[in-house]
C-alpha cells in the first residue's frame, strides 16, 4: 500500500497567507538544502532520526537523535495531556516523534511548502499530528493555545530572538514552556566570526543571499526572558561525555 496522494491529504492546512518574500525564501531555502545533500526521500524521512552510517550527515543525525530523545524523555515525564507547537517543523520528523508522547496533540508550522507537503503526506496515519504552512508572525494561529512550542534548528531563521520568543509566549497557556534546541547562541566576541563563516558558506554553494536570512543569537539575549538551560555542553560533567551535543537546550517559561 503507498502513501497517498498529496492533493487527498487532510492533515495540513493551507490558510494562505505566505507572502512573496516567504515564497523567495522557500525557493532559495528548497535549493540549497538539495545542494547540501539534506532532502530525503519517503523511505528515508520515515526511519529519522535513524539514518544510513553512510549517509553525508549522519553525525548530525545522531546528534538530532539525541536532543529529540532528551526533549521526548522530558515531556513524557510531565504525564499530562499536551498541545504542542512546533514552529519550523520541516519534514516533520520530530513533530512525528513528539506525537508518539501519550496523549499528546502536535502542530508542525512551517513556511517550507515542498516538505511540509512531504511530511503530512509521509505521516498521514498519526491521528496526534497536523501541519499548517505559513508563518505564526502572520496571525494564523490566533486564538490557539498551546502546552509547549519548540524549536528545533529553527530560531537561526528569526531576525529578533526577542521578537519571536515574546510572540510564542502570547500563544502559551498559563505555565507553558517554549523549548529551543540544535542552534547555536553565540558569546558576543563570537558573532562577526560565526556571521563571516555563514556568509561564506552560502557563498561556496552558489546562494550569498541565504545569509540574508540566517541569524546569529547571542546567550546575552536570553536575559530577557525567564529561562533555564537544560543542557549545557560546556558543563564540567558534559565536557566529559563522549557523544556530546554541542548545542545549548533551553527552556523559557511564562
Amino acid at each position: 500500500m503507498g502513501l497517498p496522494d498529496s492533493s487527498i491529504l487532510t492533515n495540513i492546512q493551507v490558510p494562505g497567507r505566505t507572502t512573496p518574500s516567504d515564497i523567495l525564501f522557500e525557493k532559495k531555502y528548497i535549493t540549497t538544502r538539495g545542494l547540501e545533500n539534506r532532502l530525503y526521500s519517503d523511505d528515508e524521512l520515515i526511519r529519522l532520526p535513524e539514518i544510513d552510517p553512510e549517509h553525508t550527515h549522519y553525525r548530525e543525525w545522531q546528534l538530532r537523535q539525541r536532543s529529540g530523545r532528551r526533549i521526548v524523555r522530558y515531556l513524557t515525564g510531565k504525564k499530562k495531556a499536551l498541545d504542542i507547537l512546533e514552529i519550523g517543523c520541516g519534514n516533520g520528523w520530530l513533530s512525528h516523534q513528539l506525537a508518539g508522547i501519550p496523549g499528546t496533540r502536535v502542530t508542525g508550522l512551517d513556511i517550507n511548502f515542498t516538505e511540509l507537503q512531504q511530511a503530512a503526506r509521509v505521516f498521514s496515519d498519526d491521528p496526534n499530528l497536523v501541519f499548517i504552512h505559513g508563518d505564526i508572525r502572520s496571525g494564523i494561529l490566533y486564538g490557539r493555545q498551546f502546552d509547549c512550542i519548540v524549536f528545533a534548528a529553527s530560531i537561526q531563521y528569526f531576525a529578533s530572538l526577542k521578537k519571536i520568543v515574546y510572540l510564542s509566549l502570547s500563544y502559551l497557556k498559563p505555565g507553558g514552556e517554549i523549548h529551543i534546541f540544535d542552534s547555536h547562541f553565540y558569546r558576543p566576541k563570537e558573532l562577526e566570526t560565526a556571521r563571516r563563516r555563514t556568509m561564506a558558506y552560502y557563498t561556496s554553494l552558489g546562494y550569498p543571499e541565504m545569509a540574508d536570512f540566517y541569524f546569529h543569537h547571542g546567550v546575552r539575549d536570553l536575559r530577557s526572558f525567564h529561562h533555564s538551560i537544560l543542557y549545557n555542553p560546556l558543563s564540567f560533567r558534559n565536557r566529559l561525555l563522549r557523544g556530546k551535543t554541542p548545542f545549548l537546550w533551553v527552556r523559557i517559561t511564562k
